[in-house]
């Protein structure tokens, strides 16, 4: 059976978890991170040399970083519409996963963790604005996407990306922050909401 180690509230954690969901793989999650297990003990470390969670464990095979997991899981437990098998459609789907990893979350970091976790390391002012104005211009992007598509962020089937996007969207609507008004965003966001894997795992299994 899969091994998932990482605490089940980890937005990291709950990309893996509903992606086993929409897949139907059974897998056995253990505890580590904040509060839980650390994952700077050498047991941890020895798996992800980055004491980070998620990490999979698949027999002898490991793997760490969250998109590549997702990937891993939908090409090793196929289901060609999460991951397609055409080079173009792929890609698209993996270009949207690489933006949800490298830019958006770097849009939205600074201002989740002033407003939502209260840090006190993330409390100038300045910094704030500008993190602020980053994310608004990033989730601007993504309504200019949905709206041409018209339904997932890849095209008119749900896929990979809309799973690792999907929880960044929720972060978006849990943080209070001045939000510009973005329609399609909002359609997107409750589209995603009706499927049974986001309501176990998109909101923390909270509705």
């Amino acid at each position: 059976m899969l091994r998932i180690l990482g605490k089940a509230s980890s937005i990291n954690v709950r990309k893996v978890l509903w992606t086993c969901a929409e897949l139907q793989l059974p897998y056995a999650r253990e505890d580590w991170g904040s509060g839980f297990r650390a994952t700077d003990s050498e047991e941890f470390l020895a798996l992800n040399p980055n004491a980070l969670v998620p990490v999979l464990v698949d027999g002898d095979f490991v793997l760490w970083e969250s998109n590549a997991i997702c990937s891993y899981l939908a090409s090793q437990y196929p289901r060609d519409e999460l991951l397609p098998s055409a080079p173009r459609e792929r890609a698209l789907v993996e270009q949207w996963m690489g933006w949800q990893a490298t830019e958006l979350n770097n849009a939205w970091r600074y201002v989740f963790m002033a407003r939502v976790r209260n840090s006190p390391a993330h409390a100038d002012a300045a910094a704030l604005a500008v993190g602020e104005r980053e994310w608004v211009r990033h989730m601007q992007i993504l309504e200019a996407q949905l709206e041409k598509t018209g339904a997932y962020v890849a095209g008119t089937a749900f896929s990979l990306a809309d799973i690792v996007l999907g929880l960044s969207v929720q972060r978006w609507f849990m943080t209070p922050l001045p939000r510009p008004e973005l329609p399609a965003v909002a359609a997107y966001y409750e589209l995603l909401s009706r499927r049974p894997g986001y309501r176990e795992h998109g909101c923390n299994g909270m509705p």
